[in-house]
Formats: C-alpha cells, structure tokens, sequence
C-alpha cells in the first residue's frame, strides 16, 4: 500500500517523546522535542494506555540491523549489486536478495526504516495476556471489579482464596495492564470505572514544574472520524456552554454539523462536570443512534467527565485545541444567534426547561440560506431518512 502524505514517525522519534515525558516534559513539549504531531504524541499516549511501552531486547547478530539496512538504503541508491552489497555487510547475498525483495515499495524504492519496522512487526510473537486465555480467572477478578476491589486487593485476595491452585494467580500490574491497555485483551475498558481513579489510562507522577491538562484522556479532534468533516453523514454535533453574569449560570449548547439542529441543557444546578454530563446524557439518550455518532467540545473542565459520558451514552468525545473556536464554527454561529433570546451579562438561570425547548423550536424551524431555505428540522430528518435507508 502506498503512503500518502505524513511519513510514519521512526522509533528513534518514539523512544525520545516518552524519554521528555518521563524527565516531566509536556505532550507538547516532548512531541516538539521528538519531532512529530502533538496528535501523533496523543495517539501514543492512547495506545499505551499512558504506559510508557517497554523496548524490545536487542537482536541477535544474525539479523539485520536499523544500520544495517540503512547501509542497504544507500548501495542501492548508488545501484551497487546484490554481490557488492553482501560483500560489505559480510552477508550471503540471498539474505541481501530477500530483504530487498522485501522492503522495496510498490513505487520501486527500498525504504531502510520502513523494512526495519515491517522485520521488527513480522518477527514479534506476542505471548497472549493471562486474563485473555483463562475465563475463570477473568471472571473472578471481573467480578472483584464491579464490587470496587482494587487491583491489588485482587490480587492478594486470589492467593488467600486459590491457596493451592497457581492457574488463580494474577498481580495487581495485570490486571492494570489488561485495563489500560485494551490490545492485551482480557478486561472490558468500561471496568476502569470500577476504579477509584475512574481513569482508563494511567496517570504519570507529576513532576517538579511540570504543567498538567485540565482533562484527562482527551482525543483530539484531529482524530474525528471523516465523515463528520463533509458533513454528508448525521449525528455528529458540537457543543459549548453560553455563560450568564459573572459566569455564575450557563446554558449548554448542543448543534448537528451537517443539519445545524439545536438542542438545549438546561443546567439549573450549576454547570459543574456533573451536571452538563447528566444534561448532556439525557439528551443525547433521546436520540436514534444514528444520530448520535460524536461530540466535538472544547477544553472547558465542564467536560472532565467525558470518559464517563462516552462509558453511559457510547458517544465519543472529541477536543478541540485550546483558542481554536474555528474548529467549532457550526457551534460558535448558532452561539451567536442564541445571543438573541439569552444577551450577555445577564442571569440565565432564571430560563427554565420549557423556555430552551421554545427557542430551540424557533431555532429549528428557522429557514437556512445553506440548506437551501429549508429548516434545521426539515434538513435533519431528511438526513436521518436517507442514513436510515441507505
């Protein structure tokens, strides 16, 4: 397959991000640091559940090193022969032929780290996770999870419970493990709420210095999938909260990309995390699932409780980067048009419930120039008809 675009990052760039983080660097920092994408870093972070990965032992000699094949890179460049390139490595020329044959990209180009990183991939031979292959040990620390065991509670109570059966046997780490990072297999991600941390990914020792997010866990909306971009498929909203006097009251905002559909949460208990999740939850649950695919938010701490929202609605969350209200633009207009019925500077809390569904109603049935004059309302379900048909 031919890659487009964005090189993938080398290992030299992976090992020197999490070698910053370790020394108390921040993503961003240590991402400039190594010489890639803040979301590249992110998505690290994600895979590995916020593990920093373990390097792989050295290889024997007797198979070709990054150095190795980078030497290879240049001899061909340089249209040197399979026999001349065997000579300089001391190799048999039919290890030379092979790896050629091997790392040579469709476009005809042998590629030094892309053939070392497809030899490290073919030559892993994962052991499978304990929790993954042994049902009766996972049921039962499944189990201990759901009544608020922690992981080393567990652990010790395995040992005091199975005393002479070694196949009950599983530390606290595994269990850790098996719950940050999901490609071990064996725990459901949705038990890291049975956590006292409630985290799904773990969470570093804070450094002298070192500068922390707002929010945990957050996926940025680099990572938005596609379809939310063209805005040819429904269900993807964005979402903000407007702000009352002081910033004592708000009202949250939710807006459908492609229709421009306005829902309202009503937060008469304050808009703590809390309750914009509960208000949010209650009415996204009100919908078809398909129309409800993704939200898109900023870095407010109103959405520390994202990873709970995504565990109870199944919809994903996504971030925008911090003073990018462009990435929001659907969200940020209709903000703009709410202005109308709820001015600034003023006491939102005494609006109530049945007073947002009003002006979201007036919001909807509103012709649109971009929707042809049609309504928000029109143009959502004849969306959802067409999602639902298709």
């Amino acid at each position: 397959m031919v890659m487009i675009g964005r090189p993938p990052a080398s290992e030299q760039s992976r090992l020197m991000f999490w070698q910053c983080r370790t020394q108390g660097a921040t993503v961003v920092e240590a991402a400039c640091a190594a010489e890639v994408t803040a979301s590249t870093a992110r998505r690290w972070i994600i895979d590995s559940g916020g593990v920093r990965p373990r390097r792989s032992p050295p290889r024997s000699a007797r198979f070709l090193s990054l150095e190795d094949r980078e030497q290879i890179d240049v001899m061909v460049r340089d249209r040197c022969s399979i026999t001349a390139i065997a000579a300089a490595l001391g190799r048999h020329r039919t290890t030379i032929s092979r790896e050629i044959e091997r790392g040579t990209n469709r476009r005809g180009y042998y590629v030094a780290s892309t053939a070392h990183r497809a030899a490290q991939a073919r030559s892993r031979r994962p052991k499978p996770a304990k929790l993954a292959v042994h049902d009766r040990l996972r049921a039962f620390v499944e189990k201990q999870l759901t009544k608020k065991f922690s992981p080393e509670q567990i652990s010790r109570t395995l040992v005091r419970r199975f005393p002479n059966d070694p196949e009950m046997r599983v530390s606290h780490e595994t269990i850790y493990l098996s719950l940050y990072i999901q490609a071990r297999g064996g725990l459901k991600r949705e038990l890291t709420s049975a956590l006292r941390t409630g985290r799904a990914l773990r969470k570093g020792h804070r450094k002298p210095g070192e500068r922390r997010g707002r929010i945990p866990n957050m996926v940025n909306v680099s990572e938005r999938p596609s379809e939310a971009e063209d805005r040819k498929v429904p269900g993807h909203w964005e979402g903000d909260l407007i702000m009352g006097e002081g910033n004592r009251s708000a009202i949250g905002t939710l807006v459908e990309r492609s229709s421009r559909f306005v829902m309202l949460l009503h937060l008469p208990g304050g808009h703590s995390a809390q309750n914009v999740r509960e208000a949010m939850a209650a009415q996204i649950g009100e919908l078809p699932e398909a129309l409800a695919r993704s939200v898109t938010w900023d870095q407010g701490t109103e959405m520390t409780q994202h990873a709970q929202f995504t565990v109870d609605t199944g919809v994903q969350i996504y971030f925008c980067d911090p003073h990018s209200p462009w990435q929001r633009g659907t969200n940020e207009n209709t903000n703009g048009l709410l202005r109308q019925y709820f001015p600034k500077g003023t006491d939102l809390s005494v609006h109530s419930a049945e007073h947002l569904r009003f002006v979201a109603d007036e919001l909807n049935d509103r012709p649109r120039k971009t929707h042809d004059w049609h309504t928000p309302a029109e143009k959502l379900n004849e969306l959802f008809d067409g999602a639902t048909t298709a």
